[in-house]
């Protein structure tokens, strides 16, 4: 495959005009490798991190290829490269490439001038490009806050949703969401409605709108905002993808505000990809009684997300971390992940502060340690609580 491709005079002219500020042959290989896997392919993204795209590519498609011992255990590695060729198709690639050109979208590829940093937080599961329609500068201004929640929404929801929204984008933040029914499409258009920036983060290709029924929303959020996605051109939404994708919601996002969800909402995940990565998460409450809200109390109660009912306590979250460089918890990174990861409230278990910080376990055990030495974390029962007035 790679060698077919890197020869395609017409796949080369297309990755050009799709992005001019990198190499054709890198261009290329990411874009091949936006077709093989399927977003957050850790194997995928280490493979890449160790050998560079291209000699990636090779590896993993031609079945003469030498196979350097790589850092990712050699069964991983057969497992994947099994799932990853029959999907090797040059013409898979150029249609992707054409179909990009067709919605004028352009590739922003790692370590570019317009790459969003934050993404590089998810590591190997970091997106090997992202297909963009619109001002892909957006994605690395600042404030950046992710507002989403239920797509069956309540009145309630939809108020709240705009005001926080419309408020925001009104003061220079750029109001991050995915597009969806519901708390979704009434925060992206609250900011479109002030003049103010938003971004759509999509599960399928930026040239396919869904829902269908915002497609107007989607057509005007690539002209005044941006339209994105990890996934090529023409490709489906798939409920995996849709789960994949809030990831990058919360990795983009300064801080991750929940305004309804349900038990079992997609908003869920995506708040669960925030307290992972260290970015602070809030909820805002609403009846006892109402189903739509009861997520957002489970956050407040199990992953410690502060209450918010206004948007200057949104403003808070981020703001919180304005200067934490240089404090003495940024001496350690690791620290601060952990850190957020703790309730002053809830016992949470080693392992289940390592699914939200990051960390392995016995990383995660290492730091509680030192923590506790600090009187910054206490035990109690099987679990670990932040003590109340740490930092």
């Amino acid at each position: 495959m790679i060698a077919r491709l890197l020869q395609d005079s017409e796949a080369k002219d297309a990755a050009r005009a799709a992005c001019s500020e990198r190499d054709v042959d890198e261009v290329l290989a990411r874009v091949a490798w936006n077709v093989l896997a399927e977003p957050g392919d850790g194997v995928a993204g280490a493979l890449i991190a160790e050998l560079g795209p291209v000699e990636a590519l090779r590896v993993a498609t031609d079945a003469d290829a030498v196979l350097v011992p790589p850092v990712t255990p050699p069964r991983a590695l057969q497992e994947a490269i099994e799932r990853w060729r029959p999907r090797a198709s040059p013409q898979a690639v150029l249609d992707a490439l054409h179909g990009a050109e067709a919605v004028r979208a352009r590739l922003v590829l790692p370590g570019g001038a317009l790459w969003p940093a934050a993404m590089d937080d998810l590591d190997v599961h970091a997106p090997t490009m992202l297909w963009v329609r619109g001002d892909a500068g957006l994605l690395s201004a600042e404030p950046r806050v992710a507002i989403v929640g239920a797509r069956a929404s309540s009145g309630y929801g939809d108020l709240l949703a705009a005001e926080f929204a419309g408020d925001l984008a009104g003061s220079g933040a750029v109001v991050i969401s995915g597009g969806a029914y519901g708390i979704d499409g009434a925060a992206h258009r609250a900011a479109l409605g002030v003049g103010g920036a938003t971004v759509a983060l999509l599960a399928g290709g930026v040239d396919r709108a869904y829902p269908q029924g915002h497609q107007s929303l989607l057509r005007e959020i690539a002209v005044k905002g941006a339209v994105v996605s990890e996934v090529p051109c023409g490709t489906a939404p798939t409920k995996w993808r849709f789960l994949s994708r809030n990831r990058l919601i919360a990795a983009l996002g300064q801080a991750t505000v929940v305004v309804e969800a349900g038990w079992r909402s997609g908003s869920i995940n995506t708040a669960g990809h925030a307290a992972s990565l260290g970015r602070p998460l809030g909820a805002v409450p609403g009846p006892v009684t109402s189903a739509t809200s009861s997520g957002c109390h489970r956050l407040l109660r199990d992953y410690d997300a502060r209450c918010v009912t206004t948007t200057a306590e949104i403003r808070e979250l981020w703001e919180t971390t304005v200067g934490m460089p240089q404090g003495d918890a940024a001496a350690d990174p690791e620290q601060v992940r952990l850190r957020d990861a703790l309730s002053t409230r809830t016992a949470v278990p080693a392992q289940e502060l390592a699914r939200r910080s990051g960390l392995s376990v016995t990383r995660v055990e290492a730091l509680l340690g030192l923590l506790e030495l600090e009187g910054a974390v206490a035990r109690s029962g099987a679990g670990w609580r932040r003590s109340v007035g740490a930092a």
